[in-house]
């Protein structure tokens, strides 16, 4: 009830905005799919395997496709031995699916949001650090461990403020740009982490404007919720958002996309909604129709999202379907949806114990879909019937 007398409150405050929104209380689970599904389409070394994923884009070129993955598991670190995997992290893949690029082996622990830029650089955020394990159970912080995104449900609460850097972490949390050819370029943040007003704990995604500017949505179940804006740089320029469910806050902030405004979309996944800025962090509206947010992607001014998480790891989206959804900015109105096919739409009420379907999404130039899994473990395309 809480979410739902949120949403009635900002209707009435912002009812001019928002008029446009579709009921935030009926889960919108039967608009058309007109997509056929491709289960294997990405080819992957001999002996490799799809670790989970969340991070995937579109080069420059339009058609080639770029993939963050967790080395064949959920993290590229051994917490056991403290090894990092020497598997490449970064992979691209023709059209075809074959593999044509890959690097950043020994450099991500948790590869997570994903953005290639107008110039073809391709960015990646690390969302976890090295601290031992027993350090981060002592501190709370349970959902940053290596299985933060197949079983939050589970994990201990973990702190709502700013967080600083484990006792014995030194790698992780940060943002790293790349060129096409996997040169670092740029990196943002403190190794293993730092707490406001430094960063970051937990960076989610990055993107960046037409001019250059960068913003990273940081906050993945602990410490701080927001978005913090950057020149093309590094420099600080500013941040906003806490903990909370009012309009400019914040409860994981998990994606970013821009419209062709330059609006600012943020997937705000546990408040169940996509908000809108403009790119001083000045609130416009909401969309509450789109599910859970995983992942958001704009591409002629359509918004993709992927919804791995309700009524199953939220605890608190029951009746929505995972799955694809799309419709334009302009109205909001949700004109598809390629559901879920592993879990139905929990209509029995019994909870699906974790994430399922994609939770990145992104759209090539002939409009074929992808989708990265982190719970399946797999990077799916669906082209059009």
């Amino acid at each position: 009830m809480r979410y739902v007398r949120h949403t009635l409150v900002t209707l009435l405050l912002v009812a001019p905005v928002l008029a446009v929104a579709q009921d935030a209380g009926q889960p919108t689970n039967s608009a058309p799919n007109n997509y056929t599904t491709i289960k294997d389409h990405f080819k992957l070394p001999e002996g490799r395997t799809w670790g989970s994923t969340s991070a995937v884009d579109i080069d420059k070129d339009g058609k080639s496709i770029w993939v963050a993955e967790r080395c064949g598991s959920n993290s590229c670190l051994d917490r056991a031995t403290g090894k990092m995997s020497d598997l490449p992290t970064v992979l691209k893949f023709d059209a075809s699916g074959k593999l044509v690029k890959s690097f950043g082996a020994g450099l991500l622990i948790f590869p997570h949001g994903i953005h290639v830029d107008k110039d073809g650089n391709v960015w990646v955020t690390d969302g976890q650090d090295d601290a031992p394990v027993a350090a981060r159970g002592a501190a709370g912080a349970g959902r940053g461990a290596a299985g933060a995104e197949a079983g939050r449900a589970a994990a201990p609460a973990a702190p709502a403020g700013p967080v600083g850097p484990r006792p014995g972490g030194t790698h992780g949390n940060q943002v790293f740009k790349f060129s096409p050819d996997g040169k670092v370029l740029l990196t943002l943040g403190k190794p293993a982490g730092a707490a406001s007003p430094d960063y970051f704990y937990q960076p989610n995604d990055v993107i960046t404007a037409s001019n250059g500017d960068i913003f990273v949505a940081e906050g993945h179940g602990g410490g701080n919720n927001r978005v913090i804006k950057f020149d093309k740089t590094g420099k600080f320029i500013k941040e906003w958002g806490k903990l909370g469910t009012g309009p400019g806050e914040f409860d994981q902030p998990h994606a970013l996309a821009f419209d062709s405004k330059g609006r600012l979309f943020v997937g705000d996944r546990n408040n169940n909604r996509v908000q809108v800025f403009d790119q001083d962090g000045k609130f416009i509206q909401e969309f509450t129709q789109f599910g859970r947010p995983s992942g958001i992607f704009i591409k002629n001014d359509i918004l993709y999202v992927a919804d791995s998480e309700s009524g199953s790891v939220s605890r608190n989206h029951y009746g929505w379907q995972r799955g694809l959804r799309w419709g334009a900015v302009t109205d909001g109105k949700i004109i598809g949806f390629i559901p879920d096919p592993e879990t139905g739409t929990n209509k029995d009420a019994t909870p699906f114990g974790g994430t399922s379907a994609a939770e990145g999404i992104a759209v090539d130039k002939d409009g074929n879909l992808y989708g990265a899994e982190v719970g399946p473990k797999a990077v799916k395309k669906y082209v059009k019937k």
